[in-house]
């Protein structure tokens, strides 16, 4: 573990999510080099203290550490400055799973990330029905505000209140022939980012309580779901991050296998999809072990680049193009293919199917760069024949297919987009599982 205090003047938003104050570890080694490091703010802070969590390769040759600004101006001070080696690297490494474990008997699995709370039958009938999509993946996701209360007790009721929603729609998800990866998109104390909105230091990387909390809601979920034809797997968190562990509670493997161990204590054959730590990207399925549970499917979420996918979401910025540079890369559909190098390096290793569970870019990106951008990928994971999962249908209008490029019209096209005539395209050659008959 990395932690320091760090004090910031003057400083405007970075042009990139890795520019700004570095906290940043380097890890040099035969795939080439790493370069995780902790999120800081930006602007103008008091003393606030940053903290993250990396885990070395066993075949890590080089690793070194670094401080400061990058591409930005201002000034920023760090003081107690500690380096900690919380755990030791595991012992134990599985072997290789015998068969690749798909949890289907279909070609493939192409669908859409949905928002429950507002979904309709009708947007079923869509995107089942109409666009032939065979997926969804439910997200159980809580949006909340400072001062919102967020104890236990509340969250069980939250969660009681996002499974009877997904229990209402069962009926209709087999109707249209959808078969649905259930995301705990919000676990207790936050997937490691968000804490307790209420003030204390309390969350699922820090807090055993929250842990046990965890471990004991996806008990409930096997129960509830035993059996469920319609229920293709278990996302058991989405994108953990590991910023905030202490190193007295389990790490996101260790909780992880826990779950899924209690889990297969009470469904044997259900599957459990796991995502790395470090915000379930590519590059962090280098670091991370498979667990030692059978059935599990392992799945990273694209958006590389950021600065291209995410433009003008949180702040101002000026338009980026694909294929096009981004920083001082350039990036086009070999790059993408690049950037997805340590999944395919990690399905090879350990024989393990993988499911992209997010992807996406803004509608506005200029001349058309995000229907590029998604053809390209979808291509790439077509070629090595991944499942996946758009993100997202019917939720943010910013990540919609059925709306233009013109981010001032909320209104959705009158005329199918480039995009959604590309995600149809690929719909239409979805098979429906058996029981859609």
């Amino acid at each position: 573990m990395l932690r320091a205090n760090t004090r910031a003047r003057g400083f405007r938003t970075a042009a990139a999510v890795w520019n700004g104050i570095k906290c940043m570890v380097v890890i040099s080694g035969p795939s080439g080099r790493q370069w995780p490091q902790a999120r800081a703010d930006t602007g103008t802070f008091d003393w606030r203290p940053v903290q993250f969590a990396v885990r070395i390769p066993s075949n890590a040759v080089e690793v070194s550490v670094g401080f400061g600004l990058e591409a930005v101006t201002g000034r920023v001070d760090l003081d107690d400055i500690r380096i900690t080696v919380a755990r030791t690297p595991p012992s134990d490494i599985p072997s290789p799973a015998p068969t690749r474990h798909r949890g289907h008997d279909l070609p493939r699995l192409r669908g859409a990330m949905v928002s429950p709370r507002s979904l309709r039958e009708s947007d079923l009938a869509t995107l089942g029905s109409e666009w032939n999509a065979n997926l969804v993946r439910w997200q159980l996701v809580r949006s909340l505000r400072p001062g919102d209360s967020v104890q236990l007790d509340e969250w069980d009721r939250w969660l009681e209140e996002e499974l009877r929603r997904l229990d209402a729609m069962l009926p209709a998800l087999k109707r249209h022939g959808l078969l649905v990866a259930l995301d705990l998109h919000s676990p207790p104390g936050g997937r490691g980012t968000e804490g307790w909105y209420s003030g204390s230091a309390a969350g699922l990387f820090s807090d055993a309580a929250c842990q046990d909390r965890f471990v004991r809601a996806w008990e409930h979920m096997a129960r509830r779901y035993k059996g469920c034809e319609v229920m293709w797997g278990f996302d058991l968190a989405n994108e953990p991050v590991e910023d905030a562990w202490t190193g007295d509670v389990d790490d996101w493997r260790e909780l992880a296998g826990r779950a899924a161990r209690a889990i297969r204590a009470i469904d044997p054959d259900r599957t459990l999809i796991v995502e790395p730590p470090e915000w379930g990207g590519p590059d962090a399925l280098r670091r991370f072990l498979p667990l030692h549970v059978s059935n599990v499917v392992y799945s990273v979420h694209l958006y590389l680049p950021h600065e291209f996918t995410h433009q003008g979401v949180d702040h101002p910025a000026a338009p980026l193009r694909n294929p096009g540079v981004v920083g001082t890369k350039h990036w086009d559909k070999a790059a993408l293919r690049a950037a997805l190098e340590p999944v395919v390096e990690f399905q090879k290793t350990w024989n393990v199917h993988i499911y992209i569970g997010e992807f996406s870019a803004v509608r506005w990106a200029p001349d058309g760069s995000a229907g590029r951008y998604l053809k390209d990928l979808i291509e790439i994971m077509e070629e090595l024949g991944w499942d996946w999962t758009y993100h997202a249908f019917r939720e943010w209008d910013g990540w919609s297919v059925e709306h233009d490029e013109d981010r001032s019209n909320r209104a959705p096209s009158p005329v199918p987009t480039d995009r959604e005539k590309l995600l149809r395209e690929w719909f239409g050659r979805n098979q429906k599982p058996a029981w859609r008959g």
